[in-house]
């Protein structure tokens, strides 16, 4: 699907999705549960794989609108019928990797071309140093995966700077097995608030988990059991972040946009907040009511190690286009390896609009003070996120913008045209 949009003007009141993050680990806690209902759930691309698979190791789950009711497999999962399909999903397919570990039999994991690209090796490494069976069938570290022969716990070592969801795939699985896992970093933890996220989720599961000096560890013969069977889902800082962005850049003079949903938790990506601010924005955050009202701000270049928060990228890029001055993402080179390139996508998409970009492997520079956006044809590369920051560089862009594959945004925010039609963007889809 294509989506033509135009320079708009933004205003009014509209509500941030639910998180994908704290969605697709509730789900599958509440498969290793015997019984629980996740209230305020995403329901997207990605959260519907983590469902099948739940349903898939023995689980029952039933949707109505966003309350999934579940009934799991308390711990053990079964051996699946077919193949599991993850999709685009690659926190589906690292999650759900650690609990086909726990299985008698084995499993066969795999996904679409983009999912089966992407690493899983150390995890695979880490399953089979801790006595089960993780292997690539092409040997080469990537999906199809096959997973099984029973994980029982113990220590293992496992690098901290290739993806968190390894750390959470593990932590997850090693509460319900005979030993506990400890895990061992063997570099710099990336993305660290996703942990924070699990631990986060498990403690109200009623799973202790806790950070050593060392890494992480999860004591094993533990139960999932959320308190009163029910655990609600908070708004996805990730999705704010485009909502931010437009009011910021595209507000209407003398109005604002205002964000609800935005209630604090251990979500890393609440930083853009603060980057918002820092680039000259004006953001007030009523963290009780959970509102963000944001208006439209002269923006100036600022400088943000992502290497926490990975997923702010594309949105980041796209602020700096616009701004004045030099914005330098640091820290970056792990976002390489997402549904795709980031790094170079937002480089060579924004070039497309006009945008003056300096791509390293590790550094990412937007000269905005080069740059004046038009309107182009640009390419979303299968990538809800490039597709959604392509869309708030489209607002201010001389002319219309036309973004291909603008479906891929039912992988995290299926309504988003719908939401930003709402605030008043001009925005058509053919």
């Amino acid at each position: 699907m294509d989506v033509h949009i135009s320079q708009s003007r933004v205003r009014g009141r509209t509500r941030a999705p639910p998180s994908k993050s704290y969605t697709h680990r509730a789900i599958l806690a509440a498969g290793y549960s015997d019984e629980a209902v996740v209230r305020d759930a995403l329901v997207s691309a990605d959260t519907e794989a983590t469902m099948r698979a739940v349903r898939a190791f023995g689980g029952s789950v039933v949707r109505d609108g966003q309350t999934i009711d579940v009934e799991g497999f308390d711990g053990r999962p079964g051996t699946p019928d077919d193949v599991v399909d993850c999709a685009n999903s690659g926190t589906t397919m690292r999650l759900v990797t650690g609990c086909a570990a726990l299985g008698e039999n084995l499993t066969i994991l795999t996904g679409d071309e983009s999912l089966r690209s992407r690493p899983q090796g150390p995890l695979l490494d880490a399953v089979f140093d801790l006595d089960g069976r993780a292997e690539s069938t092409r040997r080469n570290g990537q999906a199809p995966l096959i997973v099984g022969d029973g994980l029982s716990g113990g220590t293992v070592e496992i690098p901290g700077d290739v993806s968190s969801q390894y750390i959470t795939a593990l932590l997850m699985a090693g509460a319900v097995t005979d030993e506990g896992i400890d895990v061992d970093l063997t570099t710099e933890l990336k993305s660290a608030p996703y942990v924070d996220i699990t631990l986060e989720v498990l403690d109200d599961f009623g799973v202790e988990a806790v950070q050593t000096d060392t890494g992480f560890s999860v004591p094993g013969g533990q139960s999932y059991r959320p308190v009163g069977g029910e655990y609600s889902v908070p708004g996805d800082f990730s999705s704010i972040s485009y909502l931010l962005a437009a009011g910021a850049v595209a507000g209407a003079d003398g109005e604002s946009v205002v964000v609800e949903g935005a209630r604090p938790s251990a979500q890393g990506d609440k930083a853009i907040v603060d980057i918002v601010r820092d680039m000259g924005a004006e953001v007030e955050w009523d963290e009780d009511a959970g509102e963000l009202t944001v208006s439209v701000a002269d923006l100036s270049g600022t400088t943000v190690d992502v290497g926490d928060t990975p997923d702010l990228l594309p949105t980041i890029a796209t602020l700096g286009a616009i701004a004045d001055g030099d914005t330098v993402i640091e820290n970056c080179e792990h976002v390489r390896y997402k549904e795709t390139d980031r790094v170079t996508a937002m480089a060579e998409e924004l070039a497309k609009m006009g945008g003056n970009v300096t791509e390293q492997q590790d550094r990412l520079t937007i000269h905005g003070g080069d740059t004046d956006l038009v309107g182009a044809d640009v390419d979303g590369r299968g990538d809800h996120r490039i597709v959604m920051s392509l869309a708030v560089a489209g607002l201010v862009a001389d002319g219309e913008t036309t973004i291909s594959g603008a479906e891929h945004v039912d992988v995290s925010f299926p309504n988003f045209f719908e939401t930003m039609r709402d605030l008043g963007v001009d925005v058509t889809e053919a």
